[in-house]
């Protein structure tokens, strides 16, 4: 059977992006994200499942730097899943919000509820965790203290929380990317149709090269291919040198994309594929 890793525990959105495009593979949870990745790297497990991107938070830094430094794994598909932040407390808490005095959660998590813990929980706090399924653990732990965390429905769920209020993110249009990992493509068994195809490319700039990211740019846009994102990164060899995550909204092929390396590579750029993958958005 095959064996897919997620950041956990349980009650994550990791698990969740999980639960929604695979069936009946065994599952296994990671404290970290550099643990689920070293596990496929490793062969401990098959796939691996990370977040890499929210639309309010922007990049999960840890998992594009450690995808570049650490482990060169290659991302096959891509999981889009809708955040919904819920303020859970144990079951057994009948107070408002003023009987507060602590908030658990992710730092991302805390910083998409900022406006509404502001407002509502501006003594309470604050209390970061590994992730939301970890502080919603910890609550269900602790019977008799007035403290929350924040977290999905599926955490409270696993854990037996009470919502005491829905929806505190602060902006509504919030999603979650996550990527899979695996270096065996035959064992994506996904159950949805995808919707649409990405290319994600790794480009280090020549030294002080003037207008050279003007010139990356050119190759893209002259050939009509579209970028959903462009984001730097610095390559830690030293201050002012940085790299460029580029993610193509097209599956590679064999005449724009070696058109655009040879283009770059005569600029004196590096190019590296990390990955040309499907696209699944998940509905709740």
């Amino acid at each position: 059977m095959t064996t897919i890793g997620y950041l956990g525990p349980k009650g994550t959105f990791t698990k969740m992006a999980v639960d929604s495009v695979f069936n009946g593979e065994e599952k296994v949870s990671f404290t970290t994200i550099p643990e689920c990745i070293d596990a496929v790297e490793q062969g401990t497990i098959d796939i691996g499942v990370v977040p890499v991107e929210n639309a309010i938070e922007g990049t999960v830094q840890l998992t594009v730097d450690y995808l570049v430094h650490q482990v060169r794994l290659p991302i096959t598909a891509e999981i889009v899943v809708p955040i919904k932040q819920h303020l859970l407390v144990h079951p057994n808490f009948y107070g408002d919000f003023s009987d507060i005095k602590e908030i658990h959660s992710h730092s991302h998590a805390i910083a998409q509820c900022h406006q509404f813990i502001h407002r509502d929980l501006p003594n309470a706090a604050i209390q970061y965790s590994s992730s939301t399924g970890r502080a919603a653990e910890l609550i269900s732990e602790k019977l008799d203290e007035p403290i929350a965390a924040i977290g999905n429905e599926l955490a409270a769920k696993e854990y037996n929380l009470k919502i005491l209020k829905e929806d505190i993110h602060d902006y509504p249009n919030n999603h979650t990317r996550f990527v899979v990992l695996t270096k065996d493509e035959e064992l994506l068994k996904i159950k949805h149709s995808k919707e649409g195809e990405k290319t994600s490319l790794l480009i280090t700039l020549p030294d002080d090269e003037s207008g050279a990211l003007h010139q990356i740019l050119s190759a893209f846009a002259w050939r009509k291919m579209n970028l959903s994102k462009i984001e730097s990164r610095p390559t830690k060899t030293g201050l002012g040198n940085y790299f460029f995550i580029v993610d193509v909204d097209q599956e590679y092929d064999d005449a724009l994309f070696p058109g655009v390396k040879a283009e770059l590579e005569a600029l004196g750029c590096n190019v590296t594929v990390l990955g040309t993958y499907p696209v699944y958005n998940m509905k709740l």
